[in-house]
């Protein structure tokens, strides 16, 4: 009787330090005050404007990368909101475009409206980085899931912004998305004719 005793001592001490983990020492534990003073400011009608280039790989459950994407987005601000159009190409030759609905509240806060989004995105900036959290409903070719995610962007020197998503359905982690986002350089404007007026 002993023996079963220390086991479930040991598991439930062993399920208590995954918890622990989870909320306080993980990717879901950060919040935007721990970048505060990390370095420039992320200002989104600067650094998430314009036609921007975005490349990335999404990870299924088990860390393994199921698909890869190059998205061409178009950001166009006028005082505190903006319009976002993405138009995402995946590495098995499938599409996908999304419009998001920005408005930025305080310069501190934004919220995100989209046709796949359940309610209102809501997010904070701290520092060089932004987090956004929303439910997206997945399409029905992919089961018509409905995911809660996180979305982090952080602001790099150069001017790039580097995004990283969970998607957890039950809490559990069933996707993860790694993306970088930049503008477009003037030269592939000007050559693919998607100058602005």
């Amino acid at each position: 009787m002993p023996n079963i005793l220390l086991i479930l001592l040991g598991i439930g001490l062993a399920l208590l330090v995954a918890h622990l983990r989870q909320r306080y020492a993980s990717f879901a534990a950060q919040t935007p005050g721990d970048y505060d003073g990390t370095g420039p400011r992320i200002d989104l009608p600067t650094h998430l404007n314009g036609e921007i280039i975005c490349d990335g790989v999404i990870y299924g459950p088990l860390g393994r990368v199921v698909s890869r994407f190059t998205g061409d987005f178009r950001v166009d601000w006028t005082g505190e909101t903006a319009v976002m159009r993405e138009h995402f190409r995946y590495d098995d030759g499938s599409f996908r475009d999304r419009r998001w609905q920005l408005r930025l509240i305080d310069g501190n806060r934004i919220e995100a409206l989209a046709d796949d989004v359940i309610g209102t995105g809501r997010g904070v900036i701290g520092g060089p980085s932004l987090q956004l959290r929303y439910r997206i409903r997945l399409p029905d070719s992919s089961g018509g899931h409905v995911l809660d995610t996180v979305d982090w962007m952080y602001l790099t020197p150069d001017g790039t912004i580097v995004n990283r998503s969970q998607f957890r359905k039950f809490g559990i982690t069933v996707a993860e998305l790694v993306a970088t986002m930049r503008p477009r350089p003037a030269e592939a404007k000007a050559s693919t004719g998607t100058e602005a007026a």
